[in-house]
Order: C-alpha cells, then sequence, then structure tokens
C-alpha cells in the first residue's frame, strides 16, 4: 500500500487536535454526540427501543433535526419505556401528532407506538436487545472515507426481516443498519479517528 493510500480521507481535525469526519464537525450538537455516545454499546431494552425509533424517525431527514428533538422526543415518549409507550391510544397519537417539538409523521408515530407493542411481546422470546444484537457480525468494516461506508449489510438485511416479523415496522435494512453502527455492533468510526475502537469490541 502506498503512502497516500495509507492516509484516511474526509476527516475534519477539530480545534481541539482531534479527528473527525465531517459530519460530526459540523456543529456542537453532533460533535458531542459522536464524541460521547454514537458506536457506544447499547445493550438494555429501553435503549435499544429508544434508538432504533429515533432512526426511523430519522428516515428521510437529517440526524442533526432529530438530535435537536430528542429531548422532547423523549418527553412525549415517556423516555422511550416499552411499557409506557406500548399502552399509548388515540388520545396519545393525536397528542402527538399536534406536539410541534418532534417530528409530526403519522406512520413513524403509529409505527413507534406499535414497535413499544412489539418489544414488550418479544420479551417472552428473549428480548429486543437479545434479537437486535444477534446479529453482531464477526468483523466490522475499516472505512477510510465516507464513501466507503456501507448502508446496508448481509446481517441488517436479515434483522430487518427477523424484525418485521415480530411486528415491527420502519426497519428496512438501511435503517436496522443505522441501528447497527449508533449502538456499536460494528464501528463505522473512520480509520483515524480519535473514536475508531471506542467501544472495545472492536481492535
Amino acid at each position: 500500500m502506498s503512502t497516500s493510500e495509507s492516509v484516511p480521507t474526509d476527516l475534519v481535525i477539530g480545534d481541539d487536535g482531534l479527528a473527525r469526519p465531517p459530519w460530526a464537525a459540523s456543529s456542537d450538537l453532533l460533535r458531542a454526540y459522536y464524541d460521547s455516545e454514537w458506536g457506544m454499546p447499547v445493550t438494555d431494552e429501553r435503549g435499544v427501543f429508544e434508538r432504533l425509533s429515533l432512526e426511523a424517525f430519522q428516515s428521510g431527514l437529517a440526524w442533526s433535526t432529530i438530535l435537536a428533538k430528542r429531548p422532547r422526543f423523549r418527553e412525549a415518549f415517556a423516555d422511550f419505556d416499552p411499557d409506557a409507550v406500548a399502552a399509548f391510544g388515540p388520545a396519545d397519537h393525536e397528542r402527538l401528532m399536534n406536539d410541534a417539538g418532534i417530528v409530526r409523521n403519522r406512520a413513524k408515530i403509529t409505527a413507534t407506538i406499535g414497535n413499544a407493542q412489539a418489544a414488550v411481546r418479544l420479551r417472552e422470546d428473549g428480548g429486543l436487545a437479545d434479537l437486535v444484537w444477534s446479529f453482531r457480525p464477526e468483523t466490522t468494516p475499516a472505512p477510510r472515507s465516507m464513501a466507503e461506508l456501507p448502508t446496508q449489510t448481509p446481517e441488517s438485511v436479515a434483522m430487518a426481516k427477523a424484525l418485521k416479523k415480530r411486528g415491527f415496522s420502519f426497519v428496512g435494512p438501511t435503517t436496522a443498519y443505522a441501528l447497527m453502527s449508533a449502538i456499536g455492533l460494528v464501528d463505522l468510526h473512520l480509520v483515524g479517528s480519535h473514536r475508531r475502537g471506542c467501544s472495545g469490541l472492536w481492535d
């Protein structure tokens, strides 16, 4: 490999001297999320349900939009407690549709409530977190540029299929892979980023 090929691209050196991908260097909010959360293992039911829900709401939108609204999402959806959200009725649905602090998409709201109900049912078969983590691949990508980042993999396709079979919706292969990267099943930090390997699960 030549020297030019070994140098990671698409990294931005911040004023703190640390290397990040462009999206993580574009705002203080995204930088804080990247530095402290993205790619760190999340293995509890509520945490996985929250991130699955937010990834579904993000579909078609910028992640920065969802992240900025996350505090209000948490308030509106009972801190993403599956039992509480599973009990939401028509009045809650309309309350959410009238809440300007979240993404008011009827299909996504309906899906989130239905997914909470599916998560509660799934406890009889090991639970949401165990199901999601069962799709952790044997290896993780080692992208050196944004162009090398995959958007879905055989594991995310299989995960989406398994979740849909158990009653989840708005969980296609791309959303499933975004979830995998967000909660540490894969390490999509670019080689050379100061966060590469932060989960402790991958070399």
